[in-house]
């Protein structure tokens, strides 16, 4: 992905440079604009690669904190492996008492609504017959695709929704490459309106993205936006916390083919989008 960009940054550079009319500046001055958060991406990878040999260092110490103390507080918790206790930490941003509470509380959450370890379709049919989540394909960076409608949902049953949502992040991250720990997501919203809107589901969605599977979401995508969605986006985007804001991208229809392709070749990108894959409907999976 690095070297991708960067190709594309050494180009606008010498292109610019042999360029000497108003317009080819403008058109310029245009794509600088357009690679300027790709840039920002390329400069933070190069950085996480540089701090890399350090923070696993600090990381692993802190692991092994971390696991003596929530092993004392819940012996379950030994059955777990470093990367999800990474993750809690990760989200925490290292802080190894805010990490374990959290954690915790997830496992006392895991235990209470998915007693037998996991979702069954059959507590979800209403939800599976919306047909409203897929999965299909891989980024650039080798993660997992989703492709949520949410035109296709219909308010109507606060905790079917929650085991659905439970049920479709339990299916996304078994089927997650090895190595790999994160998914991107495209949130269609062509068709949305009043009746699709759902304040509750959105934030309790939320929760349990945030709180039960911290760091697995890579890059959201929100497509086809309609206006009036904005309206329910004022009332949840509070309840986002700050590192999954920072990984939400609103997408121009105009721009829209063009934006995915910058993290998704065409032949990964589902059809819908100009690519080559058809969609698989997450119960398929």
């Amino acid at each position: 992905m690095s070297s991708y960009l960067r190709q594309k940054f050494r180009f606008s550079s010498i292109w610019s440079s042999s360029s000497s009319s108003s317009e080819e500046e403008k058109e310029t001055e245009t794509e600088r604009e357009e690679l300027a958060p790709l840039e920002h991406q390329v400069q933070e990878e190069e950085k996480d690669q540089q701090d890399t040999s350090k923070l696993d260092e600090i990381e692993r110490t802190k692991i092994k904190v971390m696991r003596d103390l929530v092993q004392r507080q819940d012996p379950s918790s030994k059955d777990v492996d470093d990367f999800m206790i990474r993750r809690f930490l990760r989200a925490r941003d290292l802080d190894i008492d805010k990490a374990s509470a959290l954690f915790l509380k997830y496992l006392s959450w895991r235990k209470e609504f998915v007693p037998n370890g996991s979702i069954s379709p059959s507590e979800i049919p209403n939800e599976l017959a919306h047909e409203k989540l897929f999965m299909q394909g891989h980024d650039k960076l080798g993660r997992p695709i989703v492709v949520v409608f949410g035109g296709r949902h219909k308010p109507k049953n606060l905790e079917e929704f929650k085991r659905f949502v439970t049920f479709s992040l339990d299916k996304i991250c078994a089927r997650m490459p090895s190595g790999q720990e994160k998914f991107v997501c495209i949130a269609d919203l062509e068709g949305w309106g009043y009746t699709n809107s759902d304040v509750r589901g959105y934030v309790a969605a939320l929760s349990i993205l945030q709180d039960c599977y911290p760091e697995r979401l890579g890059k959201l995508f929100i497509v086809h936006v309609p206006y009036i969605f904005m309206t329910a986006w004022k009332v949840v985007y509070p309840f986002i916390d700050s590192k999954t804001k920072k990984k939400i991208v609103f997408v121009e229809d105009k721009k829209l083919g063009s934006t995915l392709q910058r993290d998704i070749d065409e032949s990964q990108l589902p059809e819908t989008y100009g690519g080559k894959l058809p969609l698989v409907a997450i119960q398929d999976c």
